[in-house]
């Protein structure tokens, strides 16, 4: 054997085989190989492109439905808070005149207090539509009635600072008050005229735009135009004045001659009160004071003010005053007033009582037309 000579593989072992892997298929590659056809894709495309479309549509819409019934809700929501605060405006203006009617029958400072008061729910009245959530096609609306408000709630505050010095005794002065009374009474002719012509409209127009049925209540404050009158003021405040609107006089003497009046007495009851002495008296509810006068002139008079007016003789507190109008007193005439106390008067307390009939024109000589009673009222 020769000593290269071999066999070709060793015994017992196996041959190993390296297998190649078979190469992956292309991706993209159609089953077969086949390219796919582009009118199929161009189609995919389209189906895919118009339901991307539709959707779109659909949100579009949802949001704008979704949008304009909430636009619906705010008009609707806004309507309504006006309209409740234009109601409870009109409310306060309703008792305000109706404050002003009784104003005989309450002392200056009680009447100065309630429309005070009334002053201040115009305020918060204000102030609520201040705090509106205000759509914006009724921002116009807005600022009108802000402004009807705001002009309310400062005719009460003018009317306010005036009506006590309008209530007395001081001729010019309370001539001068009443009428700054009644040109603040414009105040309130012009929040109705705007409240009409602006709030109402604007808001009319954005319900129906929105398709809402309107449901819209007017506010009016001014509850006759006649309060616009100084003479109208005057009337009802019990108060007679001493010129013409026009500035001339009109009280003017109703005849040549004497002209005057003169204080007979005061009674309470069957106590007829003394002016140098306390007098006790007896209270009972709805027993009126009654004050007596005679026409001392050579002519009739006319629209003669009797004032009653009882106050703590101490000082302070809140005065009962009382005012009284006799529409005519013939010459030489008697007239008799009667004057129902508005409240309790205070018991076992020292009060001073004056009683004034107010001059007439051409009265020169008035010194015997008031007179003032020291008073204790007791209980019955």
């Amino acid at each position: 054997m020769s000593f290269f000579d071999e066999d070709d593989e060793p015994q017992g072992t196996t041959q190993r085989t390296r297998l190649r892997p078979s190469p992956r298929p292309r991706r993209g590659s159609p089953a077969g190989g086949r390219a796919p056809d582009p009118q199929q894709v161009l189609i995919r495309r389209m189906i895919w492109g118009i339901g991307g479309l539709l959707l779109l549509i659909i949100v579009i819409f949802g949001v704008s439905s979704c949008n304009h019934a909430r636009h619906k809700s705010a008009l609707e929501d806004y309507n309504r808070r006006v309209n409740a605060i234009g109601t409870e405006s009109a409310q306060t203006g309703a008792e305000f005149f109706k404050e002003l009617e009784q104003a005989g029958n309450q002392s200056p400072q009680d009447l100065q207090s309630r429309i005070s008061s009334f002053r201040v729910q115009a305020e918060q009245q204000l102030k609520q539509a201040q705090d509106l959530s205000v759509p914006g096609n009724v921002k116009s609306a807005q600022e009108s009635l802000l402004t009807s408000l705001q002009l309310r709630r400062d005719g009460l505050d003018q009317i306010a600072r005036d009506i006590r010095t309008a209530l007395g005794d001081e001729g010019d002065a309370a001539d001068a008050a009443i009428r700054r009374m009644a040109g603040n009474m414009r105040y309130f002719d012009g929040s109705d005229a705007l409240y009409d012509a602006r709030v109402i409209p604007f808001i009319k127009d954005a319900l129906t735009e929105a398709k809402i049925s309107p449901t819209i209540q007017t506010s009016r404050f001014l509850t006759d135009i006649e309060w616009l009158s100084p003479t109208f003021i005057a009337d009802k405040l019990g108060q007679r004045l001493n010129e013409t609107e026009g500035g001339g006089t009109s009280n003017q003497p109703t005849g040549p001659g004497l002209h005057g009046t003169g204080l007979n007495g005061t009674s309470y009851g069957d106590v007829t009160l003394q002016p140098g002495t306390t007098n006790r008296l007896t209270y009972a509810q709805g027993q009126p004071i009654s004050v007596s006068f005679t026409n001392q002139g050579d002519n009739d008079e006319f629209n003669v003010k009797v004032t009653l007016k009882i106050t703590p003789a101490a000082g302070g507190g809140s005065p009962i005053t009382v005012n009284q109008t006799v529409q005519k007193v013939a010459k030489g005439e008697k007239a008799t007033v009667e004057l129902p106390l508005n409240r309790k008067p205070p018991l076992d307390t020292a009060l001073n009582l004056q009683v004034t009939v107010a001059g007439v024109p051409g009265e020169t000589k008035t010194d015997n037309n008031k007179a003032t009673y020291p008073t204790l009222f007791v209980s019955g």
